[in-house]
């Protein structure tokens, strides 16, 4: 159990809160909407960790002197091209058409700060989709509705249950938050 300075998570994303509140980590949330921009020569595995500490900087003002923050961001990879969050349904079935069959990459940056001490990481994850059918993909689109996910699905939902027959890496990763290496630098920080 955590129990050191307080904890504030940088982002809304109720996978997040879960996997903080499943770790025993006592938290506040704080945010404040920032671009999610990066300069065009960053590498892949550079982009999160670049917005995660973009969201850290925005929330600093909201926080006590002492307060550990943590902020991340999620990127989907497919073929060296960054998928993010579908913009409406069409989109959403066009991503995971993509998806299907294939092996991406699902890489995760965080930031963990307290004042001027910085930790920064990205993790990664590699899963890999069945062959999904037409009637797959638009049944999990418009049943569960992905719009706010990169990649336009959740692991957790319907279609990693029927869809994903291999991870290598860490389940928590695609989720959108590697806990266990959180919960490590937490307790070293």
């Amino acid at each position: 159990m955590y129990n050191r300075a307080p904890v504030v998570l940088a982002s809304q994303s109720p996978r997040r809160k879960q996997l903080l509140e499943q770790a025993g980590i006592p938290f506040q949330v704080k945010v404040i909407e920032t671009a999610e921009t990066f300069p065009p020569e960053l590498a892949i595995v550079d982009i999160p960790v670049h917005i995660a500490r973009q969201k850290a900087a925005a929330v600093r003002e909201l926080c006590a002197p002492g307060d550990v923050i943590i902020a991340a961001d999620t990127v989907v990879v497919l073929d060296n091209d960054i998928i993010g969050k579908p913009k409406n349904r069409e989109d959403a079935i066009n991503i995971l058409s993509r998806l299907s069959a294939r092996e991406h990459r699902v890489v995760t940056g965080v930031i963990i700060r307290q004042g001027e001490k910085e930790v920064a990481f990205s993790k990664t994850t590699a899963v890999h989709f069945k062959p999904l059918t037409t009637e797959q993909i638009t049944y999990y689109v418009d049943e569960y509705k992905p719009f706010d996910k990169a990649g336009a699905y959740a692991i957790q939902e319907w279609i990693g249950a029927v869809g994903i027959d291999s991870i290598n890496g860490c389940f928590y990763n695609v989720m959108g938050l590697p806990v266990s290496r959180v919960v490590e630098e937490l307790e070293n920080f």
